[in-house]
């Protein structure tokens, strides 16, 4: 099978398992259980590392390493989580986090805390 082939059938099937993991996400201002949190951070290590390396040092996508994230603020990194960057392989997870992840999510890469 073609490389193409093969990583957008990784994609889909990453989609489709994360789509059911998040379905039970939380509504933007509401605070995060630890459970949450667990899986959250199995989010990152898995979803966000296909592609910006399962040490998240980068690979397809940039390094999400404290120091590589430091010109940008926590708001700046959750609103690129949430709606994605246009014209790269990043996409938006808008619907699939709430906006309260997204900012647990971007604090969490931000201060290098990703077990």
């Amino acid at each position: 099978m073609p490389v193409k082939k093969n990583l957008l059938l990784l994609r889909a099937f990453s989609f489709v398992l994360t789509a059911g993991l998040l379905a039970g996400g939380v509504q933007s201002g509401e605070q995060l259980s630890q459970s949450r949190k667990a899986e959250l951070n199995n989010l990152v290590r898995q979803d966000c590392g296909s592609c910006h390396g399962m040490t998240l040092k980068g690979g397809l996508g940039n390094p999400l390493l404290p120091q590589n994230l430091e010109p940008f603020s926590t708001s700046e990194v959750a609103e690129i989580i949430l709606e994605g960057v246009p014209g790269t392989p990043m996409p938006p997870w808008r619907d699939l986090l709430s906006n309260t992840e997204a900012d647990w999510i971007a604090n969490i890469l931000k201060k290098g805390l990703v077990k």
